[in-house]
């Protein structure tokens, strides 16, 4: 497993991997290991201080390293509901052929940004947008 560094008003940062967190959650619990412990038994590691203090507070609160269930950032314009919406809109219906509606039609009528409906149709439709031309 490789691990990623961000270099943060000239610290370097290394974010600790699922694999690392484990171990520290593991040697935290039997030996007591604190940050400094961690730092000096795995120098090849390249463990900051601050990021393994982060990790051990969260053990120490949670008593695990995930990550809380519904702690991301909120879907606010692709929900389920907008989803329906739109692909009622977007494809034609049996009976009344060439009913279908344009992005800009869509976006206008349900309220949701033009670049939020061509992810709703790309990402969650699997469906390609063309603009609409007249033969």
């Amino acid at each position: 497993m490789t691990s990623f560094a961000f270099v943060y008003s000239d610290l370097l940062i290394m974010v600790i991997s699922k694999e690392d967190k484990i171990l520290n959650k593991n040697l935290w619990k039997s030996k007591g290991y604190s940050a400094r412990r961690f730092i000096k038994e795995f120098p090849d590691k390249n463990w900051n201080r601050t990021g393994l203090d982060y990790v051990l507070k969260k053990l120490r609160q949670t008593g695990t390293v995930e990550r809380k269930v519904g702690s991301g950032r909120r879907r606010s314009s692709r929900t389920m509901q907008n989803i329906y919406v739109v692909e009622d809109l977007i494809i034609s219906q049996e009976d009344k052929p060439r009913t279908h509606q344009s992005i800009r039609q869509i976006s206008r009528e349900t309220g949701v940004s033009q670049s939020s409906v061509v992810r709703i149709v790309k990402n969650d439709l699997s469906l390609k947008c063309f603009k609409r031309r007249r033969a």
